[in-house]
């Protein structure tokens, strides 16, 4: 009984991992141009619990977006390529912002905050947040090496993909990303 058991759970295991992977593939053939960049991982990874700050003082964590995916972007006042993705990012935002997934730009290191209010207004952002990781905590205890990285949180809170550099977050690959894991999560 024992050994038809284990082979039961195996069995199960086996399908739900070949199930995970099979996923992972198609997305990865949904990347085009910068998306190409965006790489998937074969398992989801822990994120930081530190905490970071609203422009307000208002303390948060990553934890706060649990429940729905979140394309968490790293980013600096002083970084070209951050401030010229910030756009499209703030344009993904707009279009598939809502209940079930969320654009989290958070300014790690030094950055003034009026500075960062003085580009999103001259860049017209608006519907991402300002947040601030002034000590780097989030982004060390992430890994983060150099500026732009952007990850993919799956609902729980993992990571589930990284992308180092920039990217046209606005464009058709990066929104049928985001498209197809969206609707992976209904199914």
């Amino acid at each position: 009984m024992k050994l038809i058991r284990s082979a039961v759970l195996y069995t199960a295991l086996a399908l739900g991992a070949n199930a995970a992977l099979a996923d992972t593939a198609a997305l990865e053939e949904l990347r085009e141009g910068d998306m190409k960049k965006l790489m998937f991982h074969a398992e989801p990874a822990e994120v930081s619990g530190a905490i970071f700050t609203e422009a307000d003082g208002t303390e948060r964590s990553l934890a706060d977006w649990q429940g729905k995916h979140v394309l968490l972007n790293f980013w600096a006042t002083w970084c070209a390529p951050c401030r010229k993705e910030m756009p499209a990012l703030d344009a993904l935002q707009q279009e598939f912002g809502g209940e079930d997934f969320e654009v989290v730009t958070l300014a790690t290191g030094r950055n003034s905050l009026a500075g960062i209010q003085r580009f999103f207004e001259e860049e017209n952002i608006e519907a991402l947040p300002i947040l601030l990781d002034p000590k780097q905590n989030v982004a060390r205890e992430m890994a983060v090496l150099g500026l732009p990285i952007t990850v993919l949180l799956d609902p729980e809170g993992r990571e589930i993909a990284r992308m180092r550099g920039d990217a046209d977050w606005a464009s058709e690959s990066a929104k049928a990303i985001i498209a197809a894991v969206l609707a992976g999560e209904e199914s």
